[in-house]
């Protein structure tokens, strides 16, 4: 058994002290992931290993020296039991990595636990221990756990790929525990805050439940929700039994929280619909290059609008057929939605497909010119998966059937491939759809929402919203407008403005966000004074554009829009 022990006597200075045993090959390597599976991004985790020692039984030191970026090689041809030490710097506020400090203690294996090249299949045994006075810290953890000694825990792994995917925190909790379709949950909030606690596990009781009945069973024997309040923060990451969450603290229910969840609750429990879906829909369903993850380098894949895009067109329709939500506000969101999709200039540049294969290059790098040059595989892959249900239903079956197929495949250890989608769509309704999914996810041709929405009760209304004025994003600042992105297609890019100029006056008048919103609906051509760097440039820019593009859906015919919506 390979054995960790995981010290934090420096949280104060963001260090994990880790201490590895275990019996080494003639020539062991030892290395890290490079990414964490879920999150498609080299984020380079050995940076943080600090001070990498190696010894034998006698407590010799051996040589042990680095050879890549992420590998280290062990000289151990006399020795077989090893001990390796080092540090690991842990201050990534995310959900991806580790951070330590007096609050919380929260560890991502992937990027704090060295692995056995070679050994990747051996049983582990992790034991925590925490320092004196942050003893009181509870523990929240997918993995199997337990403490006989207050302060330290051991947790157990069957193998390498389940610890790496497995997080865990200790911290002061605030935790409930509740059952869908018998099977155990648990909901750990860390941070401060003041959650409606009950409101919180009545509503993720029902979620969970939807989501289970969909699928008929679950791929797991429990699950944890683990969660941390933060001014700000946002985000989530999936594991095969657990999620990881961040969240800001006003989107968590208050104490008066309406029947109809508020915008801001409505935000979190769509976070938490959408990481449990993925129990499901990447975790357990897998692009057949995910079967066995690559985690030294990019694992590629064209598949990321069926993975992150259908997850995305399930999380807030769960939050419907729960009862969570009300099909106005389920109405609202898919609007929102959509005009994502219709104020993005780059859906024209590149395919759902293109941007999926591009996820390592391009989502998690966002800049200036994103949205002009690209599309989003969640965004955009969720109304692929919208005029996917829509038309499977015109021919008597729907979505949630392939998904069941996309389960069912999964249970008997056939997973996903470029042509699985093509296959079943055919298998559901005895017709050929090389041609209808070729066009949604290969080609930057709009998508026919305007056609499947009549025959589903809902009128599809395209509208002008003037909230980017000039086609520039805008904010205030004490040094004058700062331009954040510049549509290609907007009159000020046209005019030689750009993202990060500093716009100082329009029109011979002090510049601020509310005066240029209004000379952009202006006729007539306007002189805008910026800087671009230190120096100062005049620019000549026309009014009364037209604005972006939004769309307004109406239900015409409940009965029809309940065919759609309906499990």
């Amino acid at each position: 058994m390979l054995h960790y022990q995981i010290e934090f006597d420096d949280y104060r200075q963001h260090l994990i002290h880790v201490t590895a045993r275990f019996l080494a090959n003639p020539t062991q390597v030892l290395w890290l992931p490079t990414w964490i599976p879920g999150s498609y991004l080299i984020r380079e985790f050995s940076k943080h290993i600090e001070a990498v020692k190696a010894y034998d039984e006698a407590g010799r030191q051996l040589k042990i020296s680095k050879f890549e970026k992420n590998k280290w090689r062990l000289f151990n041809t006399d020795y077989e039991l090893i001990t390796v030490e080092y540090d690991v710097y842990a201050y990534d506020l995310s959900v991806r990595g580790a951070y330590v400090d007096q609050t919380r203690l929260y560890v991502n294996p992937s990027c704090a636990c060295l692995g056995l090249e070679g050994q990747e299949h051996t049983p582990i045994e992790v034991e925590v221990f925490l320092p004196e006075e942050l003893k009181h810290f509870q523990l929240a953890t997918g993995l199997a756990a337990k403490s006989l000694v207050k302060g330290r825990y051991t947790l157990k792994a069957d193998n390498y790929a389940q610890l790496i995917d497995s997080p865990f925190e200790l911290a002061a909790q605030t935790r409930f525990s509740f059952e869908a379709h018998g099977i155990a949950h648990e909901f750990v909030l860390s941070g401060k805050h003041t959650m409606n606690a009950a409101r919180m596990q009545q509503d993720l009781e029902k979620i969970c439940a939807t989501q289970i009945g969909l699928f008929g069973s679950a791929p797991f024997a429990n699950y944890t929700f683990m969660t941390m309040a933060s001014g700000n923060s946002y985000g989530g990451l999936e594991h095969p039994n657990s999620t990881s969450l961040i969240t800001p603290r006003e989107d968590l229910p208050k104490a008066d929280e309406s029947a109809e969840p508020g915008q801001d609750y409505q935000r979190f429990l769509g976070l938490c619909s959408h990481e449990y879906f993925h129990s499901w829909l990447v975790k357990f369903i897998r692009p057949e290059n995910f079967v066995n993850y690559d985690l030294n380098r990019e694992s590629y894949t064209s598949l990321l609008w069926i993975f992150e895009g259908f997850t995305s067109y399930y999380d807030d329709l769960m939050l419907l057929r729960s009862g969570v939500i009300s099909q106005e506000s389920y109405l609202k969101l898919l609007t929102e939605h959509i005009g994502r999709y219709l104020q993005n200039p780059g859906r024209f540049i590149q395919s759902v497909a293109e941007s999926s294969f591009d996820a390592w290059i391009k989502f998690y790098r966002q800049d200036e010119n994103s949205n002009n040059a690209g599309t989003s595989y969640y965004n955009k892959g969720a109304l692929v998966a919208l005029c996917l249900d829509l038309g499977l239903r015109l021919r008597g079956s729907s979505l949630d059937a392939l998904m069941r197929k996309l389960y069912e495949n999964a249970q008997n250890g056939i997973q996903v491939h470029e042509q699985t989608i093509f296959e079943l769509c055919q298998e559901l309704t005895g017709q050929s759809w090389i041609e209808q999914i070729t066009h949604l996810i290969n080609t930057t041709d709009e998508l026919p929402l305007d056609q499947l929405f009549p025959e589903f009760g809902v009128s599809y209304q395209l509208k002008n919203d003037k909230s980017l004025p000039f086609g520039l994003k805008l904010a205030d600042k004490p040094e004058g407008v700062v331009v954040q992105q510049a549509r290609r297609d907007g009159v000020a890019a046209q005019a030689g403005l750009s993202a990060n100029d500093v716009i100082i006056a329009i029109d011979g008048l002090k510049a601020s966000e509310k005066l240029l919103a209004q000379y952009a609906k202006q006729q007539g051509t306007f002189t805008v004074l910026a800087f671009r760097r230190d120096e100062l440039m005049q620019f000549e820019v026309q009014g009364g554009e037209t604005g972006l593009t939004t769309v307004e859906l109406k239900v015409e015919d409940q009965a029809k829009v309940e065919i759609w919506l309906k499990a």
